[in-house]
């Protein structure tokens, strides 16, 4: 029979950082490597969504970064923030998930689970659960999938995960030029296809063309 697995309670859990549950981790401490997990995982998540553009898709692209960022976990030198790092083992491990299965045919409703946590949910001003909102995730999907994963990669990691441009250089492994050139190419072709989505809108409320994932600010990101 297996032992139950080792967990911190929630008040300690909360009151470590990264750093701390990721070297007691790295030190065989299953607590903290089950606490780090629980926190970022979410996050993980959420990003798999997108990328993926169904939940099939992402629950399987989400077991294999978690097991990848378990196997990688000590060789993880924290020259850059855990959730970085984490962000890149998920990308690589994404996107390798979905190149096995591009043939499979994507699977209806995006489910109501989207967000990427309490920070990026705020960021990003999530629509109500509701018929509204379901439709505008579903329209976002459907453009998103439409873009080159060159492009898709780099407009989520930025406008869902609230990544810089420097981060996202970091974890995609390119320099920031090419990550302001991408953001900008796709951003723009999310434009486009976000404008074939024929739905009809109230006069005055925000359309998506200006960002696929936050409301306009009024300043350049």
């Amino acid at each position: 029979m297996t032992a139950p697995a080792l967990a911190y309670p929630p008040r300690i859990a909360s009151e470590l950082d990264d750093r701390a549950l990721v070297s007691a981790a790295q030190a065989g401490d299953r607590a903290a490597l089950d606490a780090l997990l629980r926190r970022h995982h979410d996050r993980i998540h959420a990003l798999c969504r997108r990328l993926a553009g169904n939940e099939a898709d992402a629950l399987d692209a989400t077991q294999e970064a978690l097991i990848a960022i378990v196997r990688g976990l000590r060789r993880f030198d924290g020259r850059a923030a855990f959730s970085t790092w984490a962000y890149r083992v998920t990308t690589n491990a994404c996107l390798d998930e979905l190149r096995r299965r591009r043939r499979r045919p994507a699977p209806g409703l995006p489910e109501e689970r989207d967000d990427l946590g309490g920070r990026q949910r705020h960021a990003v001003g999530a629509p109500a659960p509701g018929i509204e909102g379901l439709a505008d995730r579903l329209a976002i999907d459907t453009a998103l999938s439409r873009l080159p994963e060159e492009f898709r990669v780099v407009v989520v990691l930025r406008d869902l995960c609230d990544l810089d441009y420097a981060e996202i250089a970091a974890v995609l492994d390119i320099p920031p030029g090419t990550v302001r050139s991408r953001i900008a190419r796709g951003r723009a072709q999310l434009a486009d296809h976000l404008g074939d989505w024929n739905q009809p809108r109230e006069p005055g409320r925000p359309t998506h063309h200006s960002s696929p994932a936050r409301p306009p600010t009024g300043s350049a990101p």
